[in-house]
């Protein structure tokens, strides 16, 4: 074994002593709150524990290399880690392992993720950047196994473009693009796409990741055999090693007990990522599980006696403690004192996190069994009310839950009565909710003056020079004032550098701005989400295109789990204002012109999802964006590039609002509401009913999600009485959250004189060629036939059956 630490020369003996002793301090603390957090999840006080015990040691070497500036994008084990780069007290950690609301007592997530799940602060309060070059940076976790490695791509390559892109403001965000992107993932889940195509991607773009892979052998319970090739991700990943010729990775393997060779190791591979841009693999293998996966389960039901006895001699704490004995850094005494004072600061820190945690519920517990009995006393049910606050009383340890739940079923005691004290009763639950469920439901979107809803709309302006140009004529101007205006922004996607993609609406871009600014990217739409939700972490504006909306699906779980819900999950402290760019809806086939859009509007809550009928509109919509810092996905109409509109003379400048609708047909017998390419057809089919008297009033929706702010679909109906929603999304997909939306939150239902109707597609993909698209789509014909029977119904002697 290795004898010597050589990361700091310099040092004296005694400064390497101290140092390397506060590193097992360190280590034993992380381990004793494992220890303790399983006890405390066993014993119902916490919900559910996983652990980093068995991974101390290395993350401490990834902690020494670890500089300000540096992210990490982990998993939900790194709480050594964390400790280690002094973003993790022992206080905190058990917060979180108890949900506390409190932000500054929680600073992960103020309660909204398990244990385990870590995160630093982006953000102040008022949603503006930190400086992240002065601290050190963890993007927030997730749970599903590999969905943190595409947003690790991204976070490395923001350092790629700030060290080779000229004029972007780099104060709060680069020194030069020196910053590493430390990547932390378990064994088993390597399995997952999600990693292999991050490797790929890494490996192609060269940039500065570091990925450690904690190897115990285990996913949950399944042993390597049934999870690895020859059950060694290095020895597969051998064909990615650079060499004199080509580009790849650097590949090294150390053994996770061994702190010596794990600082060289992590040493080493900090000095190539950092200084050379390439990325590294960081194979750290015999580690042990000494818990098991998590409290779900014990390993003694899957691994076997000699395993478990492996396991014992080499948990990587106690060969640590060995090393240090046997290298006259300490002795067995010195340590034992060490262990016993750290076992100790452990209890107190857990039972101070436990009373923090307890400290609101108590009070709110004590304020309404006050109120209670007050209420019994002046009830005929006197009896009743007072045994649910005999019983709330008795609650020694309550949850917030336990003292609303008791006020809202002791109301139900009073509601033939009228007193003030049933007037308190009512006050203190209004009270209580205004309070409490913000804990719980805020920070899905910016709530801040920067919000995108607060951009004010900007027309576009027409000259007398105006001329009719392609859709994608307006959307290619429209960047090039975006990228001429914002040093910070950037687009890539499969097809959009160098041919400007595949409907010419970025052509020449690359050319004028660079093969970084404007990219062409692999077919591998995760990471390509993945790189823009790093990016968008540190401070760029990137644009990231998926070539069509079918092909979102393969991105959607990283949108959904990933960027939608980065503002909620962190309370506000982290931000990613990531475009996603896209096109679909009409055109003809199964895999280029499906709508998934009941799938994604259900799935992707947190980000905006706008769907302009043309290109002036969607230009609009990204001019918008800049000028705030929301995530959003904007989805181009497939079939108008090629369709005329007039190029305003404000490029660069005009905004559409968002969450807004337009009225761009007004009609007095019913209300049609569609989006996107669908309006073409609405409006055509308008036409031909007025022909036979009925006289439509046609809305764009324009935004699905935020969706009509102001209510003004609502006011329509209630002047035509009548609703039709067309879209081209399945039945009971997009249709029907519209639907929801108009009738039980703006309550338009009180204003109808028919019954509100829904027109979708099929229930199948759409067929090919142009009968496929018609026998499965809304045609002009359905939705004159549909409006029509809604008037045949309420007045058939003007409008005899059609068919």
């Amino acid at each position: 074994m290795q004898t010597k630490v050589n990361n700091k020369k310099d040092l004296s003996f005694e400064d390497f002593k101290t140092e390397v002793l506060k590193d097992y301090h360190i280590a034993v603390t992380s381990r004793e709150c494992s220890l303790l957090g399983r006890r405390e999840v066993l014993t119902g006080k916490a919900k559910f524990g996983i652990f980093g015990d068995g991974k101390e040691v290395p993350q401490l070497a990834m902690a020494k290399a670890f500089q300000n500036g540096d992210f990490r994008s982990g998993y939900y084990r790194d709480q050594t880690f964390m400790m280690a780069i002094g973003e993790l007290t022992i206080e905190q950690f058990f917060a979180g392992l108890y949900a506390n609301t409190d932000l500054s007592q929680e600073p992960m997530s103020a309660g909204r993720q398990m244990g385990g799940h870590f995160a630093t602060h982006s953000v102040d309060e008022n949603g503006n950047w930190k400086n992240l070059t002065q601290q050190k940076n963890s993007s927030s976790d997730i749970s599903p196994t590999a969905g943190q490695m595409p947003r690790l791509l991204g976070l490395a390559q923001a350092s790629k473009i700030y060290r080779n892109v000229k004029g972007i403001d780099t104060t709060n965000f680069s020194v030069n693009g020196n910053e590493i992107a430390w990547g932390t993932i378990g064994n088993a889940s390597t399995s997952e796409g999600l990693f292999f195509e991050t490797i790929n991607a890494a490996g192609v773009l060269q940039v500065p990741m570091v990925i450690s892979v904690w190897d115990d052998e285990y996913g949950i319970s399944v042993h390597a055999r049934h999870q690895t090739t020859k059950e060694n991700i290095s020895e597969i990943l051998k064909g990615f090693q650079r060499d004199k010729d080509n580009n790849g990775y650097e590949i090294l393997r150390v053994k996770g007990w061994d702190y010596a060779n794990l600082i060289a190791t992590y040493e080493e591979a900090a000095k190539i990522a950092r200084e050379e841009h390439v990325p590294v693999l960081i194979h750290v293998n015999e580690l042990t599980q000494p818990q098991g996966h998590s409290t779900s389960g014990s390993h003694e039901r899957y691994k076997d006696k000699d395993r478990l006895e492996w396991e014992a001699k080499n948990d990587c704490n106690l060969k640590m403690r060995a090393w240090l004995i046997e290298n006259s850094i300490a002795t067995d005494e010195e340590l034992q004192t060490i262990e016993k004072n750290i076992k100790k600061q452990v209890r107190d820190a857990k039972k101070a996190a436990w009373t923090n945690y307890l400290k609101p519920a108590l009070t709110e517990k004590e304020d309404l069994v006050a109120l209670l009995k007050n209420v019994a006393n002046a009830s005929s049910n006197k009896v009743f009310i007072e045994k649910i606050a005999n019983d709330l009383s008795a609650i020694g340890e309550p949850n917030r839950k336990d003292a609303v739940s008791a006020a809202r079923k002791a109301l139900r005691y009073v509601i033939a009565e009228n007193s003030s004290e049933k007037q308190q009763l009512l006050d203190w639950i209004d009270t209580f909710f205004t309070k409490v469920q913000p804990l719980y439901s805020s920070d899905l979107h910016n709530e801040s003056s920067t919000s995108a809803i607060h951009i004010k709309e900007i027309k576009p302006t027409y000259d007398s020079k105006t001329e009719d140009v392609d859709g994608r004529v307006i959307l290619r101007e429209n960047f090039d004032a975006i990228f001429n205006t914002y040093p910070e922004t950037l687009v890539f996607g499969e097809d959009a550098g160098n041919i400007g993609d595949v409907n010419q609406g970025l052509e020449g871009l690359q050319e004028k701005y660079g093969e970084l600014r404007v990219a062409d990217v692999g077919i591998r739409e995760a990471t390509i989400l993945g790189q823009g939700i790093g990016m968008a972490m540190r401070g760029l504006r990137p644009i990231a295109e998926i070539q069509y909306l079918d092909y979102i699906l393969y991105a959607l779980q990283i949108i959904s789990d990933d960027l939608a819900t980065l503002r909620y999950r962190t309370k506000g402290r982290q931000k990613a204002p990531l475009i996603i760019r896209t096109r679909g809806h009409r055109l003809e086939g199964i895999w280029h012109s499906g709508s998934q859009m009941g799938g994604v509007l259900n799935l992707v809550r947190g980000i905006h999802v706008l769907v302009p009928r043309d290109m002036t509109k969607a230009a609009g919509f990204y001019n918008t964006l800049l000028k705030s810092d929301e995530p959003a996905l904007i989805v181009e109409c497939l079939n108008g590039y090629r369709l005329k509109e007039k190029l305003p003379s404000n490029i660069g400048e005009f905004t559409t609002p968002i969450g807004v609708v337009e009225t761009i047909k007004e009609g007095a017998d019913i209300t049609l509401v569609s989006y996107g390419s669908t309006l073409r057809i609405v409006q055509q089919a308008a036409k031909e009913l007025a022909e036979v008297g009925i006289d439509a009033e046609i809305i764009d929706i324009q935004s699905l999600l935020p969706f009509d702010i102001n209510h003004d679909i609502v006011n329509s109906v209630k002047k035509t009485n009548r609703l039709m929603v067309i879209d081209e999304d399945v039945p009971g997909g997009a249709s029907a959250y519209i639907l929801d939306q108009i009738i039980n939150t703006q309550n338009a239902y009180k204003h109808l004189d028919s019954q509100p109707k829904t027109l979708a597609a099929k229930p199948h993909r759409p067929a090919y060629g142009t009968d496929g698209d018609y026998f499965s789509k809304p045609s002009t014909e359905d939705v004159f036939e549909a409006v029509y029977a809604v008037m045949h119904e309420s007045n058939p002697s003007s409008f005899p059956k059609l068919r």
